[in-house]
């Protein structure tokens, strides 16, 4: 089984350049900051599976970054965060076990 072809990001304009950098610098959001980082170090010329070892990450997670950065620009490096798991009580029991911890325990006599 050979090596998975070379994946870049596409060519990058002067102003996406910069915005990457700033993004790269100023960035409160780790996860934002590391897919810009990838994205500028292709755009340089590194190779994936350079910078997911850089990075200490996997070369699947690098390419999807460039893939999905092709594909949607700025909106790719923006995490989607899930609203979690399912909620496994409906609300009326919620209410109801909320409404029974509110409740003082009897004192014994």
């Amino acid at each position: 089984m050979g090596r998975p072809a070379e994946v870049f990001v596409r060519d990058l304009s002067g102003a996406e350049g910069t915005r990457l950098v700033r993004i790269t610098r100023t960035a409160k959001d780790p996860i934002k900051m590391r897919r810009a980082i990838v994205v500028l170090m292709s755009a340089q010329g590194q190779p994936a599976p350079d910078i997911a070892h850089l990075l200490d990450a996997g070369e699947d997670y690098v390419r999807g970054v460039i893939h999905a950065f092709d594909e949607r620009g700025f909106d790719a490096l923006d995490p989607k965060w899930s609203g979690g798991a399912p909620n496994k009580i409906d609300e009326q029991t919620r209410a109801w076990i909320c409404a029974i911890a509110r409740c003082d325990p009897p004192f014994p006599r």
